[in-house]
């Protein structure tokens, strides 16, 4: 691999008013719609996100088993609901459940919610590859569960993943 520009850190892709830390939410559908309602007033989606997400991960979940108490999911749609791209980011105060990507008849206890509004696929590859990247440092992840500011989670993703496979 090289280091060029081109390997950016997830922190570049997200904006501070896109963070939300220690939420309080009940079900997959009301933090995909926090998180979908802070990307249409950055300007980053259409109207129509939220319910493209929902739909989508009706038919394709998005929650990573990671044999945590506090799993990953990581919603997104088709590029045509995306305006400008962009990731809003959310951790949970009580983990809420998601279908497994695996297993979509099996929900799992997410923790962590990484929203993707991406308006080109290979750049959506490229995202959750870093996300994968990311996720699998285990003291990275109990730092970001940790985070209580929009700036310390900013500043964990900007070395994200920096361990990983070395």
């Amino acid at each position: 691999m090289t280091a060029d520009a081109t390997r950016q850190t997830l922190a570049d892709h997200i904006e501070h008013e896109a963070i939300a830390l220690n939420v309080e939410a009940t079900t997959s559908e009301a933090i995909i719609r926090l998180l979908a309602d802070r990307l249409a007033r950055l300007g980053h989606v259409r109207p129509s996100f939220a319910e493209a997400v929902l739909a989508r991960e009706a038919q394709m979940p998005t929650g990573l088993p990671m044999e945590r108490d506090a799993n990953v999911a990581v919603p997104h749609t088709d590029p045509e609901h995306v305006i400008r791209p962009g990731i809003a980011i959310a951790t949970l105060a009580r983990p809420v459940d998601f279908a497994n990507m695996e297993s979509p008849d099996e929900h799992l206890p997410v923790g962590i919610v990484f929203m993707l509004a991406l308006n080109d696929k290979d750049r959506q590859i490229e995202m959750l590859q870093q996300i994968m990247e990311t996720i699998q440092d285990d003291d990275l992840v109990d730092a970001l569960l940790a985070a209580r500011t929009n700036d310390q989670m900013l500043a964990l993703l900007g070395r994200g993943g920096s361990k990983a496979g070395e």
